[in-house]
């Protein structure tokens, strides 16, 4: 996982900072269990300055220097917000704090960057650990039944496109990639070709790794580690998880 974030993470914030549908969601629960919140996998503070802003205090751990040090910089631009914000580099796996959290959250894919069975069990133990007996833990998960469901290829796809900002550049952003639906392993090329002023494309290949998840599994990886389930949803404002749905979100307290 820190390879591939440490690789682009100058792109991340022009690729995913503009996402918002999910912010409102944190809010509210925010405000439902109040804090201090846990951001497991925090990158560049998405949801961690959002819940900052809002008056909440936050603590991120993330694996990636570089992702980290966009963070700080972030919060050298927004000194008011640095009493709410702390953030550790490092393995949520050997993460231990005197702390308990009242908010738990594993946003946007995050739990598909631990592979195997084993250290999905040691990460929901870490976290049980980490959590407040009232407190709810939030998983951010696509649908796996329709991602399954697709038709493989083995072409180069064009994913999306942006503005660089710092240096003004198009990016443009493809991908191939290859689905193992005995591991449920997606192995996928992301290919950034940046376009300078004078039209020189720079490309750079960054090889990642996800993993997708069925409820009965995830049900059971939670029962399993000291969680129940009271929630499950097929979106961010909180639609029903049902055939069709793009998400899978899942509160579970201890």
């Amino acid at each position: 996982m820190t390879a591939f974030y440490e690789t682009v993470a100058r792109y991340y914030d022009a690729e995913v900072g503009a996402k918002t549908d999910d912010l409102l969601l944190y809010s509210r629960l925010a405000e439902d269990y109040g804090a201090p919140i846990f951001d497991v996998g925090c990158g560049t503070g998405r949801v961690l300055l959002h819940l900052a802003q809002e008056g909440y205090r936050v603590h991120g751990i993330d694996d990636s220097r570089q992702m980290l040090k966009r963070l700080e910089n972030k919060l050298n631009g927004l000194p008011h917000l640095k009493e709410f914000v702390t953030y550790s580099e490092g393995d949520i796996l050997k993460f231990q704090s005197k702390e308990t959290y009242k908010l738990v959250l594993l946003t946007y894919n995050c739990l598909m960057h631990f592979h195997t069975q084993e250290k999905q069990i040691q990460l929901l133990e870490r976290l049980h650990s980490l959590i407040d007996k009232e407190g709810l833990l939030v998983l951010d998960l696509p649908n796996a039944g329709e991602v399954f469901a697709t038709q493989d290829t083995d072409a180069i796809l064009l994913d999306r496109k942006f503005i660089e900002p710092e240096t003004g550049h198009l990016v443009m952003v493809s991908s191939v990639s290859y689905m193992d639906r005995t591991t449920q392993l997606l192995q996928v090329d992301w290919i950034y070709d940046e376009i300078d002023s004078e039209g020189i494309v720079r490309r750079l290949i960054a090889p990642h790794i996800l993993r997708y998840y069925f409820y009965a599994e995830i049900k059971l990886l939670l029962e399993r580690t000291g969680f129940q389930i009271t929630a499950v949803y097929g979106g961010t404002d909180e639609e029903p998880f049902e055939d069709g749905c793009e998400r899978m979100i899942i509160y579970a307290q201890p």
